[in-house]
């Protein structure tokens, strides 16, 4: 793995550990605290579900949900997200913001929808037919999770996301990760 990868993925993963670690101090237990949940999961990455499988490796993903907007109560509370996905095999790694909605399902089980935006340190273009040509350092991001509460404060879950361009500029491969996540809330 190139050092530059490297150094940048530990710089990112200790950023986000201390930025949760730093929140969830005033949130753990507190009823309308600042974090709501804590998520860390192991997905594949470059699943190569809506285009081509090019890369390699899995993703270690951290995720931090915040409190609920209730001036967005009008659609259904969403939850904003911070989260970065780390390549371990020096492919593609992001980090990601938008916005979380979860719903509710019989018997202990959930659905959560996500959107927003991701940067990434994948390639934009190349000559290559077998990278990932991802088009723009900014992307649109969109999950789908499903899970099932085991405890008051313990989820686990399958998650798909995926990141591209929406054909705004002529690269566009996307990428999608595919994997399963724990989750602690507050």
């Amino acid at each position: 793995m190139p050092r530059a990868i490297r150094v940048r993925g530990r710089a990112v993963a200790a950023g986000l550990a201390t930025l949760a670690a730093g929140l969830s101090g005033g949130a753990a237990g507190a009823e309308g605290g600042l974090v709501s949940e804590l998520k860390l999961g192991v997905q594949t990455h470059d699943a190569g579900l809506f285009g081509p499988r090019d890369e390699d490796g899995v993703d270690i993903n951290l995720e931090v949900l915040f409190a609920p907007l209730e001036p967005l109560a009008f659609i259904w509370s969403p939850r904003p997200h911070a989260g970065a996905h780390l390549n371990t095999a020096g492919d593609t790694s992001q980090l990601y913001l938008g916005l979380t909605w979860t719903f509710d399902v019989p018997d202990a089980f959930w659905v959560a929808v996500a959107a927003g935006g991701a940067a990434h340190t994948g390639k934009l273009s190349s000559r290559h037919a077998r990278d990932k040509r991802l088009g723009s350092r900014v992307l649109f991001r969109v999950a789908l999770e499903v899970g099932v509460t085991l405890a008051e404060r313990h989820r686990l879950s399958v998650m798909l996301g995926h990141v591209s361009n929406a054909e705004l500029v002529d690269e566009n491969e996307g990428l999608d990760t595919v994997g399963l996540r724990y989750g602690y809330r507050f």
